[in-house]
């Protein structure tokens, strides 16, 4: 099958990047004998954020005979265009479509994107079910924190992995690929029987679900050896791979900067939440492991900021070394470090000073209580005296605006614990740190989840969280600088039901999708009415999956999936949190029996400030991948002061062209700072605290025209010869951008002049009608109207002519920035409408001085 043709697609949609698939460090491959295909069930912005997609695909690109490419669930102006033009939904990097995939891999964070899935499988072609796919389909698989209930889901997929995907993902390639050899007597359940031996795999077709007179699912297994799925558990961080030359996207994703996973897993031990739970234990990598992700991806990227990811960052034990070294190291090439939360009670004197340092967002504090009661009984060890001194000292150290966030609904709460959540905010707001600053307060409805100690307990109606949503408001609106939001109940419903579900619900959830269920976390797409006529078409009890108490012998769909955290703990834990009794933490030295760890392969991997101190030798950064001539590490150990008080300006000609005519002109500015600072051109910034690089362009182009005729002009601390800039920018620049030349900059009345600017278009749709340019060019004037004034095409367009009757020449005058566009001409002219202006060829061939 030929590739689809993006001119007939990419005009017609929003954010057209989204679906390029050309970024800095993707991986195009011809000829692997696996096509594996990983896919995110929401946009593209969403997708590129999610840091477990570029671990997998760096991993599966760095074998040579796998093939790993990227799809994200469209956009419906972009799902509609591929129906309207009969296209099958296609892969990022080659365009093939994804029913040609060998292995089509989806990530599950969220239940929500659930009908997402079904909507990429809808437009790839693939059936829904995995009993409807052959072994000439691709195998379907899945994984995330979703799978650890697989249920829900089940139906659809061959294989669910739970666990770590970094060691599983390689294994399930290395069967497919030994199964591939059997050539054509290769059958599709000898392959899932192979895999099934793989920690971490489940193959829902090997259970039968079973209900009995309660209700309740029992799944049935087909072979007696295979009743149970464990946990895929990475050993040691510092072993795996991670990618340090990660994909940069293109538009605007949700984390436009370098994360580095500093720790996976928690053991603070939160009742309520299932990351803690189900990534146990806690390993951490190392500050020399960090600094050599950290040097090589700026060096690949060019990001500004790198933010440190865990799920609890102030709690890794090299955090004072590890932000030591990392502004060092980056202060001088203004890289911001940023921390996207911190636990109350972390803030130590030599963590504020350093934080003092860092990029001023927001500040995240999550209390999810206001009484301490409520805290201790979900075992969120911190006290109203840390929350008050962690946003006095955020507050003191610069920041301007606090975000608080807490739960209603919880176990055992009380109206009380309630009107806590007001009592804290406005202690916070009576501190005098407070005043002039703002603060966020997020409320949402607690949700139990699977393999935590509140599994059992039911979900608050959606009437009662909005009694209790509208009565914080009614109080919180009265306090001055504070604003509340809250997520809509009635997702926290769907959520729930999803989280604790069972098989029952694939037929929901097709229900639901046919009648136009998609993109359910979106408050602007979520269509509640319809999902309430699909559970009760379905006949979905929602008492009985989503509110009600469960007895703790009741068995439970996710029975099968063993996170590693035995149900005894779970158990105790629960009665802890009747009784308000609190269970430190494992990094204290007690360990909490939860089941996890065997103490040989598996077993907490912590470190200290003490084990690598900043100026000793542990905390040296390892120079071996450092290329020559890289004084990186030299500069910021002899701390020599960025010097920025010459200017070298030079003008960079450059073309744009093919597919990079869908670059908007923020995303391309973005694009070229970055180049430069990959090919390590000494750029002049503004001042202030968000430094920006000297860069000016030319009149930004309309998207989707084409230009053979740009400029832009950059300025530099100190003098590089213009072809070394030409050289070291071109490399770096993705497919359709080509550097043309590069000088010295004119003075900067050279680019206030006036202009004559060429244009050609060629239209693949029709004809131009030579009789209307005929009558366009014997009219003395041709009166327009355009930002609610009158104007004469005349007094702006030089001439114009056809060349064939598909393709215009014009010329049109820029007068200092007062101009017309083509589209102008050819809309009055020749009466085109959009369709075919879209799908025409517009290119800028050249610009004038005048």
């Amino acid at each position: 099958m030929t590739k689809p043709d993006l001119q007939h697609i990419l005009p017609f949609v929003e954010m057209p990047s989204r679906y390029l698939g050309t970024e800095v460090n993707s991986v195009e491959k011809q000829g692997a004998a696996l096509k594996f295909c990983l896919g995110f069930p929401d946009i593209y912005e969403i997708g590129t954020s999610h840091f477990g997609i570029q671990i997998l695909y760096s991993i599966l690109n760095s074998r040579d005979e796998i093939a790993c490419e990227r799809v994200f669930a469209p956009g419906m102006d972009m799902a509609d265009r591929l129906r309207s033009q009969g296209e099958l939904l296609f892969s990022m990097e080659s365009r093939k479509p994804l029913k040609d995939f060998d292995i089509l891999g989806f990530s599950f964070l969220y239940e929500l994107n659930y009908t997402n899935v079904l909507l990429m499988l809808d437009l790839a072609g693939i059936p829904f079910y995995a009993k409807d796919r052959d072994r000439d389909m691709p195998l379907v698989i899945a994984g995330g924190p979703c799978v650890f209930n697989p249920e829900p889901m089940a139906d659809f997929f061959d294989v669910m992995v739970a666990g770590d995907g970094e060691k599983a993902v390689i294994e399930i390639s290395n069967v497919w690929l030994e199964w591939k050899k059997q050539g054509e007597s290769r059958d599709k359940t000898t392959l899932l029987k192979e895999l099934s031996k793989i920690d971490g795999v489940y193959v829902p077709s090997f259970f039968r679900a079973e209900y009995d007179a309660q209700g309740f699912q029992r799944l049935v297994p087909e072979y007696p050896e295979y009743s149970k799925v464990k946990r895929a558990v990475l050993a040691d961080l510092d072993d795996a791979l991670f990618p340090d030359t990660p994909i940069l996207p293109f538009g605007k994703p949700v984390h436009d900067r370098l994360r580095l996973e500093v720790a996976r897993g928690c053991t603070r031990g939160c009742r309520y939440c299932q990351a803690g739970m189900i990534y146990r234990p806690v390993r951490e990598r190392t500050p020399a492991r960090l600094m050599e992700i950290a040097d090589a991806s700026i060096r690949s990227t060019g990001y500004s900021e790198i933010s440190l990811l865990s799920l609890s960052t102030g709690d890794y034990g090299c955090i004072n070394s590890l932000m030591t070294q990392l502004m060092s190291s980056y202060e001088d090439e203004r890289v911001a470090i940023s921390l996207p939360s911190l636990r109350a009670g972390t803030l130590t004197p030599e963590l504020m000073s350093l934080i003092k340092k860092v990029r001023k967002t927001g500040f995240t504090i999550a209390p999810e209580s206001g009484s301490q009661q409520l805290r201790d009984a979900i075992n969120k060890n911190i006290t109203d005296e840390e929350v008050l001194g962690t946003v006095s000292s955020a507050f003191a150290m610069g920041w301007k605006l606090v975000k608080l966030y807490f739960m209603i609904g919880l176990p055992f709460e009380t109206e009380d614990d309630r009107a806590s959540i007001i009592r804290l905010v406005k202690k916070i707001k009576q501190m005098k740190e407070s005043k002039a600053k703002n603060i966020n307060v997020s409320v949402t409805t607690f949700i139990p989840k699977c393999n935590t100690p509140f599994q059992w307990n039911g979900q608050i109606t959606t009437d009662e969280s909005r009694r209790i949503i509208n009565s914080i408001h009614d109080e919180t609106r009265r306090i001055s600088g504070v604003n509340l939001k809250w997520q809509n109940p009635e997702t926290s419903l769907l959520e729930g039901l999803w989280a604790r579900g069972d098989r029952r619900l694939s037929k929901l959830l097709v229900n639901a999708y046919e009648k136009g269920c998609m993109y359910d976390g979106w408050s602007d797409k979520f269509k509640f009415d319809s999902w309430m006529d699909a559970i009760e078409e379905t006949g979905i009890d929602l008492d009985f999956h989503v509110h009600r108490d469960r007895p703790i012998d009741e068995p439970m769909p996710w029975d099968h999936i063993d996170s590693g955290v035995e149900i005894e703990f779970l158990h105790q834990e629960l009665q802890n949190a009747k009784d308000c009794i609190l269970t430190p933490d494992c990094r204290d030295g007690k360990c909490s029996q939860c089941g996890v760890c065997d103490f040989k392969e598996i077993r907490p991997i912590v470190f200290s400030d003490k084990d690598f101190p900043a100026d000793g030798p542990s905390g040296d950064v390892p120079s071996g991948d450092v290329p020559a001539g890289d004084d990186r590490r030299a500069k910021s150990k002899t701390k020599a002061p960025h010097m920025e008080n010459s200017e070298n300006r030079y003008m960079v000609k450059y073309s744009k062209t093919g597919n990079a005519r869908f670059f908007g002109h923020i995303e391309f500015v973005h694009i070229i700072h970055r180049a430069a600072v990959r090919a390590q051109l000494p750029l002049n910034h503004t001042g202030g605290f968000h430094p920006m690089p000297k860069l000016s362009f030319g009149n930004p182009l309309p998207l989707g025209m084409e230009s053979l005729d740009e400029y832009f002009v950059v300025s530099l601390s100190s003098p590089v010869k213009p072809a070394l800039i030409e050289g070291r920018l071109d490399a770096e620049l993705p497919e359709g951008i080509e550097i043309l030349s590069c000088g010295i900059a004119p003075p900067k009345k050279y680019f206030r002049k006036n202009k004559l600017i060429r244009y050609r278009v060629r239209l693949f749709d029709g004809l131009f009608d030579e009789k209307l340019l005929r009558y366009y060019n014997e009219a003395e004037k041709v009166l327009i109207e355009k930002r609610k004034k009158t104007i004469d095409l005349k007094e702006f367009v030089k001439d114009a002519s056809l060349h064939t009757g598909e393709v215009l020449e014009i010329s049109i005058f820029d007068f200092q920035g007062k101009t017309l566009r083509p589209l102008d001409f050819l809309k009055e002219v020749f009466h085109l409408d959009d369709e075919t202006i879209k799908k025409a060829e517009i290119i800028k061939i050249c610009s004038e001085n005048l």
